[in-house]
């Protein structure tokens, strides 16, 4: 599996404190090897067809669509703000 990044979440995740990205990054890298890992908390988004959210840390959330051969990474930020517009 691979990852593609909308435009939304390069930006997003670019303008996010270095710590926190680090935090994403170890999210990827567990989604990768097992997307079913508790510490994920992947699950389908209500109300939004086709989008997962998935948890980074108490506050921080992040939103992707799962194909067969890739991982689209829609949004990342502030739980509230991520999953308001996945």
């Amino acid at each position: 599996m691979k990852f593609i990044l909308t435009k939304r979440f390069a930006s997003a995740y670019r303008a996010l404190p270095d710590d926190l990205k680090r935090k994403i990054d170890k999210a990827l890298r567990l989604l990768i090897e097992n997307p079913k890992h508790p510490s994920l908390h992947l699950k389908k988004m209500r109300g939004a067809p086709g989008i997962w959210e998935m948890r980074i840390d108490k506050g921080c959330r992040l939103t992707l669509e799962i194909h067969p051969d890739a991982f689209l990474l829609r949004n990342v930020g502030k739980h509230d703000e991520a999953l308001g517009s996945p």
